[in-house]
């Protein structure tokens, strides 16, 4: 069996494309040359009986010579089927979690030089991952502390730990409800399912309202809160921080459920530990019927997250213009989701959102709405919201968009066939049977009779012939036996589709294949090129950092959205920017980037450019080719033909 450090040594010489001395291998794996020499002396028995050896060429080093292939790579097979059962980390990546929950689940100080050996890294690799195990344990206000002669630890508040813990030690990201997939073993499988059996049947029994991912989620957290108190390590907080959860009924159906755990278990609760897990409960119980009375919704959402509420709609309706100010199904929603989301974050506690990335992805204008609650919400309530309550609140916002599109999307017209009664209702009806939801056909008549019919609540005239004074509303010529031509000319117009796909891109703004280094640079840029060409003031470049610091706008394949907070501009346009190579954009790659400038009081413009950008976001292919584009010309083809 190879040592660590023959693995290390190993895997050098086969990367290294020439002979590598004593010295430079001492240096990479921060041990001595002389220990070098020894581990290469011992090694070389084992290869030599390998495929392979390790020579040692005076004045130019060790180099790795294979002499039987076949042999050789069964014996890397080998070394590596050995590794992969110990569920070792093969990229840096899952090292660093690796790391994570080895610190966390541990609970006393490892020693670093048995990390590196446990994972066959070098001190120095070790160094560098712990940089990045930090900046992790950092976003949870936890802190990695070194003792002399005794490794390292994690260390800071109890709730901050396990909420670190809930994160890396199972799959958050998707809603596995029977809890079979633990990433690390918190605790045995079987007491994980006398956990998720008991909190099943209380739940039902005191008829207490919970989502799959909520009760998913008070799962994960009684595991983490039986291993934490086995190890003695308890919620640590001063009565008065409780004070008003013990009279809750939540906490009768907590403490139940504790006594039972405590039973299967063999574990004891403290009171405060009992306070801990009702706090789970007031901040994921929902009101079973949505169809409330004023009484029954007061009581339940209060007067000052009412208020906000209020507050948050209209701000969206005066940045945005979506005209959801009168929603009152948004309102009500809004107040049964947000009042226990309060109840959880007043006490600090998360909970994970699996649709974050295609919440932000499908539906980035509902998202850029949802952001406007975080202001809101910090000035009114001194709440912190992050992107995963956002992405929840997107979801609302995204229902009364597309409950107000389905009053407003059905189109009226009238059609004007000269060819008789026959031919106009076979019309009418292949007409409203193609588009039933967005097509109602108010009235047929001669072209002579057109006169005499009122157009004020019509949105357009289909005809089957010319018509060529000028009305008050759109004019469609079509065929009386419609053909795919003829419906291409409706569904455009029943779309808000124009001819030209892009009017939001203009060419001056169209740069291809630029160096910059960072999303900084990035926006910096295309700003300073909005500045000089005049189309926007210097402010525009802070509302759309501001914008940012609020919620990344990268989408995953290898597109960002920046924008502003707010309009700056009469008209919507596009300022697109493809990079030589990939940029990190808050831990997605980009390569793509469409700034946004949001033109005032156009609406319609708004919707209409968001469905133009989710066609190219969301598929990698489109967007890989937009990228590999040489020219402008050729920009605006490829683009135009995707839409």
């Amino acid at each position: 069996m190879l040592s660590s450090r023959m693995m290390l040594i190993l895997q050098e010489l086969m990367a290294a494309k020439s002979a590598v001395t004593s010295n430079d291998l001492a240096d990479r794996i921060c041990v001595t040359p002389r220990t070098i020499r020894n581990d290469i002396k011992e090694l070389n028995s084992i290869l030599l009986q390998s495929g392979g050896f390790i020579e040692s060429k005076r004045g130019t080093g060790y180099e790795l010579i294979i002499k039987n292939s076949k042999t050789f790579k069964a014996f890397l097979q080998k070394m590596a089927k050995d590794s992969n059962s110990n569920m070792l980390p093969s990229s840096p990546e899952d090292r660093v979690i690796y790391i994570v929950r080895k610190l966390l689940l541990d609970n006393y100080y490892i020693k670093l030089d048995d990390m590196a050996d446990k994972l066959y890294i070098s001190k120095s690799t070790l160094q560098n991952d712990l940089i990045e195990v930090r900046k992790i344990l950092t976003g949870f206000k936890l802190e990695l502390v070194s003792k002399p002669y005794h490794g390292v630890k994690i260390i800071g508040d109890e709730m901050n730990v396990r909420f670190c813990l809930a994160e890396y030690l199972f799959n958050r990201k998707e809603i596995v409800v029977n809890m079979q997939r633990q990433a690390a073993p918190i605790l045995p499988q079987k007491d994980i399912n006398k956990i998720y059996t008991i909190i099943i049947k209380e739940v039902k029994a005191n008829k207490i309202e919970m989502s799959d991912i909520a009760l998913n989620n008070l799962c994960i957290h009684f595991a983490i809160a039986c291993k934490r108190i086995r190890d003695e390590n308890y919620v640590q907080l001063a009565p008065e921080d409780f004070a008003g959860v013990y009279s809750q009924t939540e906490y009768k159906v907590a403490k139940g459920i504790v006594t039972k755990i405590e039973s299967a278990l063999h574990v004891s609760f403290p009171k405060t530990e009992i306070a801990y897990i009702a706090i789970h409960f007031l901040g994921t119980k929902k009101i079973a019927k949505i169809n409330l009375n004023r009484e029954e919704f007061e009581s339940f959402v209060e007067s000052d997250l009412r208020a906000a509420i209020k507050e948050f709609i209209h701000k969206v309706d005066e940045r945005l213009k979506l005209q959801l100010i009168n929603d009152h199904e948004l309102f009500i929603a809004l107040g049964l989701h947000l009042q226990p989301t309060l109840n959880r974050l007043r006490y600090g506690m998360n909970m994970r959102n699996p649709m974050l990335d295609e919440i932000k992805t499908k539906y980035p204008l509902a998202f850029d709405a949802a952001v406007l609650a975080r202001e809101v919400f910090n000035k009114r309530l001194a709440i912190e919201i992050d992107e995963d309550e956002v992405g929840y609140i997107a979801l609302h916002i995204s229902v009364a968009m597309l409950r107000q599109k389905m009053q407003q999307d059905v189109k009226r017209c009238i059609i004007v066939c000269a060819t008789g009664v026959g031919s106009a209702m076979l019309l009418k009806y292949r007409l409203q049977s193609k588009y039933p939801n967005q097509l109602h056909v108010v009235d047929t008549t001669d072209f002579y009779r057109l006169n005499e019919t009122s157009l004020e609540q019509i949105d357009f005239i289909i005809t089957t012939i010319p018509i060529e004074r000028k009305l008050p509303v759109p004019i469609i010529f079509v065929n009386t036996i419609l053909g795919t031509e003829d419906l291409r000319k409706i569904e455009n117009y029943l779309k808000n589709r124009t001819e030209n796909k892009i009017d939001f891109l203009k060419e001056e703004l169209i740069f291809l294949h630029k160096g910059l280094p960072t999303k900084e640079a990035a926006i910096k840029y295309l700003v300073e090129k909005l500045v000089a060409a005049g189309y926007v003031e210097s402010s525009f470049g802070a509302s759309v950092f501001k914008r940012e610091r609020l919620s990344p706008t990268s989408f995953g394949n290898l597109v960002a959205i920046p924008h502003p907070m707010e309009p700056h501009t009469r008209e919507t346009f596009w300022t697109i920017c493809t990079l030589k190579k990939p940029i990190d954009w808050e831990g997605n790659y980009v390569q793509f980037i469409c700034l946004l400038s949001i033109g005032k009081n156009r609406t319609s413009d708004l919707k209409l450019m968001y469905d133009y950008l989710i066609e190219i976001i969301e598929n990698k292919r489109k967007v890989n080719q937009l990228i590999s584009c040489e020219e402008k010309d050729e920009f605006i083809e490829t683009i135009n033909a995707m839409l």
